[in-house]
C-alpha cells in the first residue's frame, strides 16, 4: 500500500533535531513535484530490520516443529536464523508536522509442515507519529488482512531509530499462535538510511507515546505459542522471555527492630522465587508431554503456570563484602510423556529440591539436588547467577536481589537433557532474605501464596503431519513451546558429574517421533540400570 493512501492516519510528533534542514530540502522537493502536499518531501532508501521475536523464531526452526522461514520480494534473514531486513523503504517527510511514514518491500513466510501452520507477512509499514509497525497478514489459506497493527514501537532517540523497544499488539498474538505473545516484548527494531541515497534524513525526537487501538483482526488459526499451559495466558510478558509475575523490586516493609541490623550474621528468614524456565513449564502441561506440576514441602507456584517460590532461607550474609549464602525450602517436580495402560511410568520425572543461591560481589551459582527418574544427584550447579549491583544493602533489615540473571551451567544442560545448550538464558531469580527474626518480607515476590501448588494438564491439539522420517509427534495450533533453543524435549536426568544417569534426553524427542512405545523402552533401560 502506498505511503500516499494511509498519509490520513498520520497524526503530529515533534522532531526535536534536522528539523530546519529537512524543511528546507522538503520545500525543494516540492517545487520540483507539482500537485503534492504541502510541505511533504519524499523519502527513500531506507531499511527495517525486525526480528519479531527470537523466542517464535526458534519454535517455528526448533525440533517439534520443524518448521521453516522464507525471505522474498527484497526481504533477507541473518544467518543463524537471525533477524529479518526489509528494504527499499519509500515514503514521506511532513515537514510541518514533524512525522514520517515509510512502507516496505519484502515478504516474510513462516510455515510448519508437522504443525499444519502457514503465516505469510508483508508490507511491513512504520509510522512515526503512532508509533506504530503494521503489516499485510495472511493465516494459512484465509484471507489476507491489510494494514495490521503488529508491533507498538518506542519513541526514537533524537535522529537514532535504531534498538527501539517492541510491544506486540493482540493481533500479533493471535496470528503468531497464542494470546502469551500479546503485550510481550518484541525483538529491536531497526530503521535506518541505506548509504548512498539522498532523500531527506529528519531526526525524530520523543513522538506521542499513544497509539490507535487497534481495529483489524487476522484470522484466529495459529501455531503454538511460546508458553502453552493448558489454560492461555491473559497477562502480557515483558522481554526473550517470556512468563513473569509481578515482583517488588525492594523491600517496603519495616523492621519490627529499631536498630540496625548487623552487616553481617545469619539470615533469619527468606524466600527465593524462580520460574526454571517458562518456556519448560509450558512444554511439560503442554500437548505433547501432556504432564503436570506439583510444588510441595513448602515451594509454591504461582498462577497460570507460574513461577515457583522457595522459602524458610536459613544461611548468612556479610554486607560489607558483598556476600550471602542461603538455602531454601520446597520441591517441585515436573512429570510428562506417560506410557500408556493403567499406571503408566512417565518418560520425564524430574526434582529439584535444596535450592540454593550464593553470591559474592554480584556473581554466584544457582544449585539443587536434581531427581530424574529415580536417581538422584545432589549439588548440581544448575545456573551462574549475574546480579545487578556488586552491592547488598539492607532496607528494613531485609535484603532483596531482583532481576538477577540466571544462565545455564554445562551441569545444568545435562539436567536439561541436552536441549538447552550451555549458556542459554534461564528464568530471572529474585530473592529476599531477612536478617532479623523481626523483620518482614516484601509480599508477593512472584507467587499467589503459600503451600503447595500444582500445574495442569496441558490439552491436547491434532495430531501432526508427516515429516522426516516417521509420523510427526502431536501438533496442535495452539499449543507447544517456544524457547531460546527451538523448544524442549524431555529429559532431566543429569548429574552434577560428566555421566548422565537417565537417558531421556533423547527419549522425549524419540517419544515425539515414534509414539509412547519409546516410554516403556526408557522404563526397561532404568530398571536396567538400577
Amino acid at each position: 500500500m502506498s505511503a500516499t493512501a494511509t498519509r490520513a492516519r498520520r497524526r503530529p510528533v515533534m522532531f526535536a533535531a534536522a528539523v530546519a534542514t529537512a524543511t528546507v530540502m522538503a520545500a525543494a522537493a516540492l517545487a520540483t513535484a507539482p500537485g503534492a502536499a504541502a510541505a511533504s518531501a519524499p523519502l527513500a532508501g531506507y531499511e527495517l530490520s525486525w526480528g519479531i521475536k527470537d523466542s517464535y523464531r526458534n519454535y517455528v526452526t526448533g525440533p517439534y516443529t520443524k518448521g521453516t522461514f522464507t525471505v522474498s520480494d527484497g526481504a533477507s534473514q541473518a544467518d543463524g536464523n537471525g533477524v529479518f531486513t526489509f528494504t527499499d523503504g519509500q515514503g514521506t517527510y511532513d515537514s510541518t508536522n514533524h512525522t514520517l511514514h515509510l512502507a516496505f518491500k519484502g515478504t516474510l513466510v513462516s510455515e510448519s509442515p508437522v504443525h499444519g501452520f502457514k503465516r505469510v507477512m508483508s508490507d511491513f509499514q512504520y509510522d512515526s507519529a503512532t508509533g506504530i509497525l503494521t503489516a499485510d497478514l495472511t493465516a494459512d489459506d484465509g484471507p489476507t488482512q491489510q494494514d495490521v497493527p503488529f508491533a507498538k514501537v518506542a519513541a526514537p532517540a533524537g535522529s537514532d531509530m535504531s534498538g527501539l523497544a517492541t510491544i506486540l499488539t493482540t493481533e500479533a498474538g493471535t496470528f503468531l499462535g497464542g494470546s502469551n505473545y500479546a503485550g510481550a516484548a518484541g525483538d529491536p527494531l531497526s530503521v535506518v538510511k541505506k548509504p548512498g541515497t539522498t532523500s531527506p534524513s529528519p531526526s525524530p525526537s520523543d513522538p506521542e507515546t499513544t497509539s490507535p487501538e487497534p481495529t483489524s483482526s487476522p484470522t484466529t488459526s495459529a501455531s503454538p505459542s511460546e508458553s502453552e499451559t493448558g489454560t492461555p495466558s491473559t497477562s502480557p510478558k515483558p522481554g526473550d522471555s517470556a512468563s513473569q509475575s509481578a515482583e517488588p523490586t525492594a523491600s517496603t516493609s519495616p523492621s519490627a527492630s529499631t536498630a540496625p541490623a548487623p552487616s553481617k550474621g545469619d539470615i533469619a528468614d527468606g524466600r527465593l522465587t524462580w520460574g526454571v524456565k517458562d518456556s519448560f513449564r509450558g512444554y511439560v502441561v503442554g500437548p505433547v508431554a501432556k504432564g503436570r506440576i506439583a510444588a510441595s514441602d513448602g515451594a509454591s507456584q504461582a498462577s497460570g503456570n507460574g513461577a515457583f517460590t522457595f522459602a524458610d532461607a536459613t544461611g548468612s550474609y556479610d554486607t560489607e563484602a558483598g556476600a550471602l549464602s542461603a538455602a531454601f525450602k520446597g520441591s517441585v517436580n515436573f512429570k510428562g510423556h506417560q506410557g500408556e495402560g493403567e499406571g503408566g511410568g512417565y518418560g520425564l520425572d524430574l526434582t529439584l529440591d535444596n535450592v540454593r543461591a550464593s553470591l559474592d560481589g554480584g556473581s554466584g551459582k544457582l544449585t539443587a539436588d536434581v531427581t530424574s527418574l529415580g536417581e538422584k544427584s545432589p549439588n548440581v550447579v544448575l545456573a551462574d547467577l549475574k546480579a545487578a549491583s556488586a552491592k547488598l544493602t539492607a532496607k528494613g533489615d531485609v535484603i532483596t536481589v531482583n532481576d538477577v540473571t540466571a544462565t545455564l551451567t554445562g551441569a545444568g544442560a545435562k539436567a536439561f537433557g541436552g536441549f538447552y545448550d550451555k549458556g542459554t538464558a534461564l528464568d530471572p531469580v529474585n530473592l529476599s532474605v531477612a536478617l532479623t527474626k523481626g523483620a518482614e518480607l516484601p509480599s508477593g515476590n512472584g507467587t499467589s501464596g503459600g503451600g503447595s501448588g500444582t500445574g495442569g494438564t496441558g490439552t491436547s491439539g491434532g495430531t501432526g503431519g508427516t515429516g522426516g522420517t516417521g509420523t510427526g509427534g502431536t501438533g496442535s495450533t495452539t499449543g507447544g513451546v517456544g524457547s531460546t533453543t527451538g523448544g524442549i524435549g524431555g529429559s532431566m536426568a543429569a548429574t552434577g558429574s560428566d555421566i548422565p544417569v537417565g537417558a531421556l534426553g533423547a527419549a522425549a524427542a524419540a517419544t515425539v517421533a515414534a509414539g509412547a512405545g519409546v516410554l516403556y523402552a526408557l522404563r526397561r533401560r532404568r530398571d536396567t540400570e538400577a
